[in-house]
């Protein structure tokens, strides 16, 4: 290559790379996440990520499809290996980029609040917003999740397959192993999250931003998910690094929230073992503006318990055992939930399979989730149990063995309430599936798909026909039932008159 050619490649490569930073920077502006007085602030901030001290604006039509821009600084640091290429990498490095955008946590939390004063919902508004303009929430790996519907006994029950979560590469794999250790921050729901680099085993927070609130007269933080699942998928987690523990003052800080956010619900995730979330080791509750199946399930049969003759109370209809109360007042429903709480602890019906405890070992706990109806507070309260036996090695109130090529996972609050959260190995294992279902090939002659064909067997001869145009829709149906079943499965006391009645023995002794 002659000099004038090389000239002309740099000058050409250098154009490229002053046209997504000025496209990325128009993008932050329309956005809201950029004033229009920090246009040179940020553009040369992004000049020096990319090792750049020139900067010629561009003539060319502006682009302001994040994904593209992203992609395109994201090659270019490649090619001047600034970073690898790799997702775990290339993650660790838009982020770096996008921190260029972002306002200051104080700047944040001056605008959320002030918008909170017009009202909660305007606020919440605004910080979801932010927090996907400014890729914490990965908009378009969010579009790939799949999700539909199912109908069940219980309702509407949602089904979504979660795929947007990266996997890991290899080479991430690889250099996390070989990466010093770090108790910093000691997990990912911790405050110092806010504005961390990352490492490859651990996702970078550069752009992420806490709202401080205060509950139960105590430092938390609010904040988004970045895998929302539902519509402001939100969390709520302890300003200490304290663990999960399901107590009276869970129901205070419960609805402590519920007044500051009176449209949104929120819950927490059982304090044990096989029936509690994936993070217990740090206090935190999820909740958000979004009506679940099981908010919508009505109450069955109602109870009346001594002393709380006030508060509405009955049995959901639902496949896990939830005992719901309703009052105007709050506290009547904290301590209600207290004298639950306190009484399941302790409760044993061997006939029932309940046990409080086994070897010194406790067993049960609650998931409880809260939410304002109109002018009255509601509280859900799921009883959960984590006993497991010989048949059920995971647990007796567990999807058991049978649904395991579906869902083996812990049933948490999320699909407590009734949408299921399957793995992402099941999107290329469905389309798989389907195509041996159309040309009538048996999935047991399948490595990947042997786990799938005693159910094959049992749904399949109940459609006339399995074309191509049909087939995924009789998945989808098929999948949803046999999340149905696992929640059937979660249930401590079933949906039969002999689950009723051992439901009854419980509430008797409150």
């Amino acid at each position: 290559m002659t000099v004038p050619e090389e000239f002309s490649k740099i000058r050409k490569v250098k154009k490229m790379l002053n046209k997504d930073i000025r496209d990325l920077v128009q993008y932050g502006m329309e956005a809201g996440l950029v004033p229009a007085c920090e246009k040179n602030y940020t553009i040369n901030l992004l000049l020096d990520l990319f090792h750049e001290d020139d900067y010629e604006e561009p003539t060319e039509a502006c682009n302001t499809d994040l994904e593209e821009i992203l992609k395109n600084l994201l090659d270019e640091a490649v090619k001047r290996n600034i970073i690898e290429d790799s997702i775990g990498y290339r993650d660790l490095f838009d982020t770096k980029i996008m921190n260029c955008l972002m306002p200051r946590p104080s700047q944040v939390q001056e605008k959320f609040w002030k918008e909170y004063e017009k009202s909660p919902e305007t606020a919440t508004d605004y910080f979801y917003k932010l927090s996907q303009d400014s890729d914490y929430i990965r908009r378009y790996r969010i579009k790939k999740d799949q999700k539909w519907t199912v109908e069940s006994p219980y309702g509407t029950i949602d089904i979504t397959i979660n795929l947007s979560k990266p996997e890991k590469d290899p080479k991430a794999i690889a250099a996390a192993k070989n990466a010093k250790a770090s108790a910093y921050p000691k997990c990912q729901l911790c405050m110092e999250n806010e504005g961390y680099a990352g490492r490859l085993n651990h996702p970078a927070r550069e752009n992420h931003r806490i709202i401080p609130i205060t509950i139960n007269e105590s430092q938390w933080g609010f904040q988004y998910s970045p895998y929302v699942y539902y519509n402001e998928h939100c969390i709520v987690f302890n300003g200490q690094h304290v663990p999960m523990k399901i107590e009276r003052n869970t129901f205070v800080k419960l609805f402590d929230f519920i007044k500051l956010f009176p449209h949104y619900f929120l819950g927490s995730n059982a304090d044990l073992p096989i029936v509690g979330g994936s993070i217990l080791s740090h206090d935190h509750f999820q909740g958000g503006h979004y009506t679940f199946a099981m908010a919508k399930a009505p109450m069955e049969e109602t109870v009346t318990i001594p002393g709380y003759e006030d508060v509405e109370a009955g049995i959901v209809k639902w496949p896990l055992s939830v005992l719901r109360i309703r009052s105007k007042d709050e506290k009547r429903l904290i301590d209600l939930a207290s004298h639950v709480l306190d009484a399941w602890r302790g409760y044993t019906d061997e006939a029932a399979l309940v046990f409080a405890e086994t070897d010194g070992e406790p067993h049960n706990t609650i998931t409880p989730i809260a939410r304002k109806k109109g002018d009255m507070y509601e509280l859900d309260l799921t009883l959960r149990n984590n006993v497991t036996t010989e048949e059920h090695p995971l647990g007796v109130y567990h999807p058991h063995a049978e649904y395991h090529h579906i869902k083996k996972e812990n049933i948490g609050l999320i699909e407590v309430m009734g949408l299921a959260v399957l793995p992402a190995r099941l999107k290329e294992e469905m389309e798989l599936l389907a195509e041996y279902l159309v040309e009538g090939k048996n999935p047991a002659e399948n490595e990947v798909l042997e786990k799938h064909a005693a159910w094959v067997a049992e749904f399949a001869p109940k459609y006339e026909k399995i074309t191509k145009e049909n087939v995924m829709d009789i998945l989808h149906e098929e999948v949803g039932q046999v999340f149905v079943h696992v929640l059937e499965d979660a249930g401590v006391y079933k949906c039969t008159e002999e689950g009723r009645e051992a439901f009854r023995r419980f509430l008797a002794v409150l």
